[in-house]
């Protein structure tokens, strides 16, 4: 049997061209999170972030990349603690807000407090409070492991993303 596939685009990352390599990587779907904390002066820090993913079940570890450029990177890598909040379909507007780097991301939005005072966002689909539990090195991008502490879900379904797209189950 042969493959009758006939490829779109190929390349090699040595190639240098870092589009084509975003738009491949962009072919798998993922749910969208907002990832919080708290800064050391409690102030509340969040992004729009589809880099999650569980790494072990016992310890319940879980992980997320933050861009090193991110005017983040310094509330996330010291505050010891943060959350991650899975968006359901219809929180396309939250992701939105939380990947605008010029916006207000807080203002009028009820969070309650979760361990160690990382936001937690209303309506989503789950939530996973964690204490930090290891940075690693990946290239232009920290890997942040947080350890599993509480975590919650409710039905319903994700918000996705695919190939520069918001989408939804069936859809």
């Amino acid at each position: 049997m042969t493959d009758t596939l006939r490829w779109a685009l190929q390349g090699s990352p040595a190639d240098g061209d870092s589009r084509a390599y975003r738009s491949a990587l962009g072919r798998f779907a993922t749910g969208v999170t907002v990832v919080t904390c708290r800064d050391a002066a409690g102030r509340p820090a969040g992004l729009t972030v589809n880099s999650f993913t569980s790494v072990s079940l016992n310890p319940a570890l879980v992980l997320w990349c933050l861009e090193r450029t991110s005017p983040s990177l310094n509330a996330f890598t010291t505050s010891g603690h943060f959350a991650i909040n899975v968006l359901d379909a219809d929180q396309q507007p939250l992701s939105d807000l939380f990947a605008d780097p010029e916006a207000d991301r807080f203002a009028g939005l009820a969070v309650e407090d979760g361990l160690g005072g990382a936001p937690l966002l209303p309506g989503c689909l789950a939530r996973f409070e964690c204490a930090l539990h290891a940075l690693h090195d990946g290239g232009d991008h920290v890997i942040l492991v947080g350890a599993v502490r509480r975590y919650a879900e409710r039905p319903g379904n994700p918000l996705l993303y695919f190939s520069g797209e918001y989408g939804r189950l069936g859809g």
